[in-house]
């Protein structure tokens, strides 16, 4: 008994002093893995991903894709530095590249590390459209997303080793069903959830970046349309670790004020 109690302990006392305050949105975040680590693992896994991948250089569209990504690498800059925050950047490698691939899809690591996929550029249609894509992924690499992710993960451990230090007395049907249900339980109350406040977050500090960046966050409602239309139905939201496409496009309409409101405040670039 006294050990189940150190160990419950032990991971409240963890939780509690292993988190980290974002300057983008105020809130304490989870930080249980290191992110010199993280970061260092990301860049060797980006560039690992860019040697086996078909980059595309020299090429208009590749040179949209660095013109509207250093534009809001520069709207986070500007906004980092109007909340005495600039320090927080230091750590981040921007680099944005386009891959050919039929897949409607971009993603950002961990550290700034971006690629888009040339599949998504007929929906995004424009420069705007993209700034929509390149706001979302580069609020994935400010708001830590990636450490975050990493963070639950490990804390999904701990849970699991605390399920089979209090049912190891139990019998073995009733020990599997205790960590069935847990993993059951984690990944639909916890760790969908957490997705989809990750999702819901990048497209909030997206918005806000590309309007200080000179874009128009209006586009972001239609674009989202298009990506929605694309999927067709599915997964219920709270299964799915994005949320609905009719959520989404309600926040962002929801959001577009405020985007406007904090690019007046800080001056748009271009």
């Amino acid at each position: 008994m006294k050990r189940r109690i150190f160990i419950l302990a032990a991971c409240a006392v963890l939780v509690v002093i292993a988190c980290a305050t974002n300057p983008y949105t105020g809130k304490s975040t989870l930080a249980l893995v290191d992110n010199d680590t993280l970061l260092a693992s990301s860049f060797s896994q980006y560039q690992s991903f860019l040697d086996e991948s078909d980059l595309i250089t020299g090429t208009p569209e590749a040179a949209l894709v660095e013109r509207v990504g250093n534009r809001i690498r520069l709207a986070a800059e500007k906004w980092a530095a109007a909340e005495g925050q600039s320090a927080y950047l230091e750590q981040y490698r921007w680099e944005y590249r386009l891959v050919e691939s039929d897949e409607v899809n971009a993603w950002c690591m961990p550290g700034g590390k971006i690629v888009v996929y040339t599949g998504i550029l007929p929906v995004t249609e424009d420069e705007d459209g993209l700034a929509v894509v390149l706001g979302h992924e580069v609020a994935h690499a400010l708001l830590n997303h990636g450490q975050q992710r990493s963070s639950a993960g490990m804390l999904q451990q701990i849970g699991a080793a605390g399920i089979d230090i209090f049912a190891s007395e139990k019998s073995r049907e009733t020990q599997d069903l205790a960590m069935t249900v847990y993993g059951a339980g984690s990944n639909l109350f916890g760790i969908l959830p957490f997705s989809r406040s990750h999702e819901n977050e990048a497209d909030h500090i997206g918005l806000i970046l590309m309007a200080i960046a000179g874009y128009n966050p209006e586009i972001s409602v239609p674009f989202w349309q298009r990506m929605s239309a694309l999927g067709g139905g599915g997964t219920p939201e709270f299964l799915s670790t994005h949320p609905s496409g009719e959520t989404r496009t309600a926040n962002l309409a929801k959001w577009i004020p405020e985007a406007k409101e904090k690019a007046a405040l800080l001056g748009t670039g271009g």
